[in-house]
């Protein structure tokens, strides 16, 4: 047992071990939701399409009037189901990481820790920079809520 410095002093390990691994694999799902929507959707550029017209300063119906665009649709269309199977990848191999290894071990925390940490730097920084009226900012937030959850619990598990 472990004890906090607040109200309920002792925190049993099992329960601090479930909020560990459960934010993680929380993560994953929420990767393997956005990348099956991403993967399904007809025009998957239309669910974030206000942020992309600001970054790309026109409308889509303006962008696709030209004639030398005649192939854009399909371009973007082959684009983000890439991104939807690459997100559904990341997070099946998230999910299977966590079931492998249990996050038992503090190496096996530390390693998923650091490469979460750097890949939502890496979006925030992208989404910030590219896309500041992006409608996936609660989802990154979340995303962050998790990973400093699951982080905070695992300082109470003993190697």
């Amino acid at each position: 047992m472990v004890l906090l410095p607040y109200r309920n002093k002792i925190m049993d390990k099992r329960f601090a071990h479930n909020l560990t691994w459960l934010p993680i694999f929380l993560i994953g799902l929420i990767a393997m939701f956005l990348g099956i929507v991403w993967c399904v959707h007809d025009e998957p550029w239309l669910l974030d399409k206000s942020p992309n017209e600001v970054l790309l300063q026109t409308s889509f119906d303006i962008l696709f009037l030209d004639k030398i665009n005649i192939g854009l649709p399909s371009y973007l269309t082959v684009i983000y189901r890439f991104f939807g199977l690459w997100l559904l990848t990341i997070g099946s191999l998230i999910i299977i990481y966590i079931y492998v290894t249990r996050l038992g071990t503090e190496i096996a925390r530390n390693a998923i820790f650091i490469i979460l940490f750097a890949t939502l730097m890496g979006i925030y920084y992208l989404v910030f920079t590219y896309l500041p009226s992006s409608p996936l900012f609660s989802v990154l937030y979340i995303l962050t809520l998790c990973l400093l959850c699951s982080i905070f619990f695992s300082k109470h598990l003993s190697d």
